[in-house]
């Protein structure tokens, strides 16, 4: 009688673990798949179960150190963190509904503080609608559908930095709606349209600015941008970083061509620069080519600003004046990446400032050689560059200057 109550009581309490163990491991199973779902291409990506949220997180940061050397000047080393972002981006409810957030925190990104303005930490920050694969819709503050060089991330370029015409035309980031017909195809004529209707006083802007001419917002800036790419579209959107790193195949280029009108500009430089004593209208042309084909790269750039009658004089002080910063730039920039990742790369610019406004700015000649490791292609690089340039200014004097620069790039 003991042993059958007790073989009773064994197959109970089994009988009772089992289920524990089968209620316990159906409870984990649910509890898993309530977990997102993680991924690791572009970044570290999160997915919900119900696949109605995507969150994408990346970083990179540029570490520098660079020897300095210009004529009537003490030689001088300058290392820093020229660049640290943050980046979120994802979609939310829906595909369709797509943000990009970005966040700064290097200080040759942030900038110095200036009295009337705000520490620049926002980057991007902007709500896209894409309703097909072809339309895409934008509303916040991210980069306007410029040059080339400006549209690749400085993560994506071959050089230390974009170049001084790029520094000096650049319509930069700005606030305001964003657009793009995307119509490109393998190996096939492709094509797209991309344009913005903006605020056009550059990312970010506060209005406290402590010069009463300039309070009056009622300007905007127009910008449009054509693309053609003849040939196709190059191998995983080669048209957005520099250097043929995947070695095209086959031949690939891309023509481009913006027009931007800043109605009412209160920057020296449009969205950038130093603010003016009163408003002006400004007009950027800018003209693209780029090509790639088995290691080899070139690209070329115009860019050209013009504003009619560009100094402003300060109301109170009459010998204080800021000029728009009006002239041309041309870039030309060509490279060869071995098999083995490295990379060489040279870079002409020419920089010509209008003769009204000669007297602020002096005119540019820049030369930069630069070596590459490509460790991880853009994402995990060291880079080298000398670069040597001479100014010219007004009264025909001269001055030389040069620096050495060695670079980590690192980002996911």
């Amino acid at each position: 009688m003991k042993h059958k109550i007790l073989l009773l009581t064994t197959l109970f309490c089994a009988i009772t673990f089992a289920q524990e163990i089968k209620f316990t491991k159906k409870d984990n199973d649910l509890k898993l798949t309530s977990l997102p779902y993680y991924s690791y291409g572009k970044g570290l990506g999160i997915t919900s179960p119900d696949s109605l949220f995507q969150f994408n997180i990346r970083f990179r940061m540029q570490n520098r150190l660079s020897y300095y050397d210009n004529e009537n000047a003490d030689p001088y080393y300058e290392a820093m963190v020229r660049r640290l972002r943050l980046r979120f981006d994802g979609f939310v409810g829906n595909p369709k509904f797509l943000y990009v957030l970005q966040l700064s925190f290097g200080s040759g990104d942030v900038g110095a503080e200036k009295a009337g303005e705000n520490l620049n930490v926002i980057r991007d920050a902007v709500f896209y609608y894409r309703p097909t694969n072809s339309w895409q819709f934008g509303f916040g503050v991210t980069k306007l559908p410029g040059t080339r060089q400006t549209v690749n991330s400085s993560g994506a370029i071959q050089l230390t930095d974009r170049s001084i015409n790029n520094m000096r035309f650049s319509i930069d980031r700005d606030f305001g709606l964003h657009f793009a017909n995307i119509n490109e195809f393998q190996d096939k004529f492709s094509y797209n349209f991309k344009g913005a209707i903006s605020l056009g006083e550059g990312r970010n802007w506060t209005t406290n600015n402590p010069n009463s001419n300039l309070k009056d917002n009622n300007g905007l800036c127009y910008t449009a941008k054509l693309e053609v790419l003849p040939l196709g579209k190059f191998k995983n959107d080669g048209h957005y970083f520099e250097g043929d790193i995947l070695r095209e195949p086959q031949p690939k280029v891309m023509l481009s061509g913006v027009y931007s009108f800043n109605n009412k500009a209160r920057k020296t430089q449009g969205q950038l620069g130093d603010l003016l004593y009163e408003t002006k209208d400004v007009t950027s042309v800018f003209l693209d080519l780029i090509a790639k084909y088995r290691g080899w790269a070139f690209m070329s750039t115009y860019m050209n600003r013009n504003s009619t009658n560009p100094i402003t004089t300060n109301p109170t002080e009459s010998t204080l004046k800021r000029a728009v910063f009006n002239g041309y730039g041309s870039d030309i920039q060509c490279s060869y990446i071995f098999p083995s990742k490295y990379e060489i790369i040279g870079r002409y610019s020419l920089q010509k400032i209008s003769k009204e406004v000669s007297l602020y700015y002096p005119n540019i000649n820049q030369f930069s050689f630069g070596v590459n490791k490509y460790i991880w292609e853009h994402a995990l690089k060291l880079q080298a560059e000398f670069t040597q340039e001479k100014q010219t200014f007004y009264d025909n004097t001269s001055k030389n200057n040069w620096y050495l620069r060695f670079q980590v790039e690192l980002g996911i």
